[in-house]
């Protein structure tokens, strides 16, 4: 999961939980997950391409920008 890339559907930034959408090689499809930026006060707006640095199963991920 970690250096997935996704694009964000829903924004993401400090005080909001955002959603991404993320390929998922394993299910050969993409799928919606829960997001938080990497880097505090970072704010990522809907269509921003990002990368996964951090996964906590069962959906969240914490993303930068490509």
């Amino acid at each position: 999961m970690v250096g997935s890339t996704g694009r964000v559907t829903g924004t993401v930034g400090e005080g909001l939980v955002g959603e991404v959408m993320i390929h998922v090689a394993a299910r050969q499809g993409t799928e919606a997950f829960l997001a938080h930026p990497a880097f505090p006060g970072e704010r990522l707006a809907v269509g921003t391409r990002v990368v996964v640095v951090e996964y906590q199963p069962p959906r969240t991920v914490y993303v930068a920008p490509v």
